[in-house]
């Protein structure tokens, strides 16, 4: 545990975990915690090292984050807030109320994640994403039929500093380019290319994004 580390008698920090300095976990939030697999489950199932937490991050209240996972400094994972294992975060991320992040996703620095968000596993988010509250991301064709859907599971890649609207539906595997913005309640089948505005369901090209929009101009 760092310096300043402060963690609420309510909440539970398993063995091993290392806290960086300034780190807050607060009330009956749940850090280092091994996953509990079904039978039927396809995740790995090795014994994972313990979870580590960056300095000035900040677990609110409920939230869990399991072990095998790195979490940046000054990370804000919102009240009951999930982070599943094998997930690395980068710095300055905020995880918004309620959303669940599965195994084995990348996110980079400085990305927003709004509430009730679902980022399935095998995602991969780049820097400056930003993700509106009930996005739902998907990995899987077959929705658990047939045993081909092993070798073809993946999530969406998410490419530097792109949109991705209120209720959007990434379908699994596709890519949203740098600087994309996905419409809210948008339906993405295939990928989007790099800097175009996609509406509708199926998402179709509107327009470019505007230039006063992009990253380079904030």
């Amino acid at each position: 545990m760092g310096a300043e580390a402060e963690v609420h008698p309510t909440a539970i920090v398993y063995p091993g975990t290392v806290l960086g300095d300034g780190v807050k976990v607060l009330e009956y939030a749940v850090v280092g915690k091994q996953p509990t697999l079904s039978r039927r489950s396809t995740a790995k199932r090795e014994e994972l090292p313990p979870a580590e937490i960056g300095a000035g991050t900040i677990v609110s209240t409920g939230a869990v984050v399991f072990a095998g996972t790195t979490i940046g400094e000054r990370v804000i994972l919102g009240d009951q807030s999930c982070v599943r294992e094998r997930v690395v975060v980068g710095d300055d991320v905020v995880i918004g109320r309620g959303s669940l992040v599965e195994n084995d996703t990348t996110i980079g620095a400085m990305t927003k994640i709004q509430a009730d968000a679902y980022i399935t596993a095998y995602s991969t988010l780049e820097e400056h994403v930003f993700i509106a509250p009930c996005v739902v991301t998907t990995n899987d064709n077959f929705m658990g039929r047939t045993e081909r859907r092993h070798e073809l599971v993946k999530g969406p890649t998410i490419r530097r500093g792109a949109r991705v609207g209120g209720g959007a539906v990434l379908l699994p595997g596709v890519e949203v380019g740098e600087e994309a913005f996905v419409g809210a309640g948008a339906v993405v089948t295939k990928d989007v290319e790099p800097r175009v505005v996609v509406v509708g369901n199926p998402a179709r090209v509107l327009k470019p994004v505007p230039v006063d929009e992009l990253l380079e101009n904030q």
